[in-house]
């Protein structure tokens, strides 16, 4: 998620040349733009000229950071990802690759040498020299892999194929051009695929400088099972002990229906030595994932989720002592979530991300005084960080600017940290980014809200401007200083908009009971909340109450459809709905994951026994159509398998057998998001069309 176009640098790739390589010239590799902005206005096409900031390692002694930046060719519709390396203290950073292939899973070997994948190969490179070694050969699924503290081994992710059960594999005897699918389970897609393959991960030892791949040892041989889990699992689901003797790893042992109706996936400990298996977290019924040790391998921490199918329950921070068994919780008196753990230097704390009112920030948590505290402080969202002794190198956005390198110090108390890259300083220094307020508002009922207001970039007192009413997804997701090239709340402000955007009820970041008052109450005091919210800013001299929108994409996207069924007084005079749902009874079948359904929506349908499942069906849109009043859009695409594209095209034709004004951009290659370069393009150009031709 995040930017793109304008002119093109001719870079450069790697060429094979026995084992080692150097690089050379190449007129077809994706570089960074020039870019020249007109007017200070943000518009979808700066957005996408921007570099997109991946991962970043620093080197053991600390000294040095790589990181991967993208950019993007719009007439290609495609990106490329490059490495670059600077000091730890700031300053310039230099490219180190220069290919057409995106590199990606930056891990040092030492504090010359850097290791990543590179064309579905693992690779080193000398920094010093820019040589190119082949650590294994091309291995076909290559998805990921970790060094061992030693580098003497290897674990590395690898999809592996799924085989038809021999019942089904017989009926296709002769038939290799037939496309047809026989699926008599569930859980056949996910996400935005089918699932022809499953991740596995692999142990195999280093000989002479490369990975053994021949002898290779799959830790889940004969299981059916995802290690990582998809779809948003990678090689932090996994980790070696720190004498390199034990992997743990985060795997749901389930498949088929158990698997579409359950989130209790364990954190299992593999004994190199003699191949056996324990379940650190037999007895937790929720996620858990993400396992961490300590520096000297004598305790282990994870993100732990209590409850079965509530894939949004508290996460909590989980310490086992290997020795004994014992576990802590050391959020139990914490009412926020805990994502991304990390050891302090010297083992006394742990610390993590943490959705925390509005923000996403890093606090720190002591192991056996139990004191929390909070390191960073700032409108910004920290998506994840690494840190290199008592230093922190912080992933940081904000509603503001797109994804930078920021240093704070793991003693810091509420820091605004130390801004270390400028990877697009050079494009924002001619932007004028409109103005971000936080606002806590009342409810209806008395409780307080966070909202925050976007001014339009080229805000006027003295005139009054047209706003839109942004309705997050999730649903249990937090309205924070997010930066997206999906949903910008800079592109719409550059559009001449402002913007409401209230972390309404359901919202993380506000405690265990603001975010649980959603699930079974989707068109109850949510709703509300979306109402007061405008209503609250309707009244401000500089918008116009009769020029206000609204938008929203997954339950966001449902958000549209049921105000939709309750705009008699005209609040909004147009909707854009982007993946939402419009028919909850189709949802409960059509969706994937029904673990989701049966706890947001409390059950099936046809369950007429169970009250909260009642009332949730009658929150429906599908039900309200005859109240529809108002011009709508609808985006949909064909490979969203959370909430399938048949929802937006009956909500389209709905609209139109009303006698709406309405329209319809369907993505037939795009899943729950829409990726492509172009498509986005178009995404964000309807968007902007759409709302300008009704509230302007």
């Amino acid at each position: 998620m995040k930017r793109f176009y304008i002119t093109l640098l001719a870079l450069a790739s790697l060429v094979a040349a026995g084992c080692n390589k150097t690089e050379q010239q190449s007129t077809d590799v994706i570089g960074k733009p020039s870019v020249v902005v007109e007017n200070g206005r943000f518009t979808p096409d700066i957005m996408w000229a921007l570099g997109k900031k991946g991962e970043h390692a620093v080197s053991p002694n600390g000294e040095q950071m790589a990181y991967t930046v993208t950019y993007y060719d719009m007439a290609a519709n495609k990106g490329n990802a490059e490495i670059y390396i600077m000091s730890t203290e700031g300053g310039e950073a230099t490219q180190l690759t220069t290919t057409n292939v995106s590199e990606y899973n930056l891990q040092w070997l030492s504090d010359e040498e850097l290791a990543f994948v590179q064309g579905g190969k693992i690779v080193k490179m000398n920094i010093s020299t820019k040589a190119v070694q082949e650590l294994s050969d091309e291995i076909e699924g290559l998805e990921g892999f970790k060094m061992s503290p030693d580098g003497n081994a290897i674990v590395f992710i690898k999809a592996l194929p799924v085989n038809r059960p021999d019942n089904l594999q017989k009926l296709y005897e002769g038939l290799d051009k037939t496309t047809g699918r026989i699926n008599e389970d569930l859980m056949y897609r996910h996400w935005d695929g089918w699932v022809d393959d499953i991740p596995h991960i692999f142990y195999a030892t280093m000989d002479n400088g490369r990975v053994n791949t021949a002898e290779a040892k799959d830790l889940l041989d004969g299981e059916p099972y995802e290690c990582p889990m998809r779809p948003m699992g990678g090689t932090e689901q996994f980790t070696f002990s720190p004498d390199g003797k034990q992997i743990a790893y985060t795997c749901r042992k389930k498949s088929g229906k158990d698997y579409a109706l359950s989130t209790n996936s364990d954190i299992y400990l593999y004994n190199i030595a003699d191949g056996t298996t324990r379940n650190l977290s037999t007895d937790i019924m929720g996620y858990d994932i993400n396992p961490v040790f300590n520096h000297v391998g004598t305790m282990i921490a994870w993100e732990s989720m209590a409850r079965d199918g509530y894939e949004s329950d508290k996460s909590r921070l989980m310490v086992m002592d290997l020795a004994t068994g014992e576990r802590t919780d050391l959020t139990e008196k914490f009412d926020y979530g805990v994502y991304g753990i990390v050891w302090s230097d010297d083992d006394s704390e742990l610390l993590a991300t943490v959705l925390y009112r509005g923000m996403q920030e890093i606090f720190a948590f002591g192991r056996e005084n139990g004191i929390i505290r909070q390191i960073t402080h700032g409108y910004h969202d920290i998506n994840f960080f690494t840190t290199c002794g008592k230093r922190i190198y912080a992933h940081q956005v904000s509603i503001q600017y797109p994804a930078e390198v920021y240093c704070y110090n793991s003693n810091d108390t509420m820091s605004v940290g130390t801004k270390l890259t400028k990877i697009n300083d050079d494009v924002l220094s001619q932007v004028r980014m409109g103005k971000v307020e936080e606002h806590w508002i009342k409810t209806h009922d008395g409780k307080d809200m966070l909202t925050w207001l976007i001014y339009p970039y080229d805000y006027d007192s003295t005139k009054v401007y047209p706003a839109l009413l942004f309705c997050e997804g999730g649903p249990q997701s937090m309205v924070s200083q997010f930066w997206s090239t999906r949903w910008n709340f800079e592109v719409m402000s550059g559009a001449g908009y402002f913007i409401i955007a209230p972390n309404r009820r359901g919202c993380p970041g506000f405690g265990t009971a603001w975010c649980e008052e959603i699930s079974g109450d989707y068109g109850g005091l949510c709703m509300q909340d979306y109402m007061t919210a405008t209503d609250h800013f309707a009244t401000m001299q500089q918008i116009d109450a009769n020029r206000i929108g609204a938008c929203g994409a997954s339950f966001g996207g449902f958000s549209i459809y049921w105000l939709a069924g309750h705009n008699d007084n005209h609040r909004f005079k147009a909707f854009l709905a982007h993946n939402g749902m419009f028919n909850f009874e189709q949802q409960y079948l059509e969706t994937e994951e029904s673990w989701f359904t049966n706890w947001d929506l409390g059950g099936p349908y046809w369950d007429k026994s169970n009250a909260k499942a009642q009332r949730s069906y009658s929150f429906s849109p599908h039900r309200y159509v005859d109240h529809w009043n108002t011009p709508l859009c609808v985006v949909h695409s064909e490979f969203d398998f959370r909430i399938v594209a048949s929802q937006g095209m009956a909500a389209y034709n709905a609209a139109k057998l009303r006698g709406l004004e309405a329209r319809y951009l369907y993505f037939p290659d795009e899943c729950h998001w829409v990726l492509r370069p172009q498509n986005s393009l178009l995404w964000h150009r309807n968007f902007i069309d759409w709302f300008d031709k009704y509230l302007k």
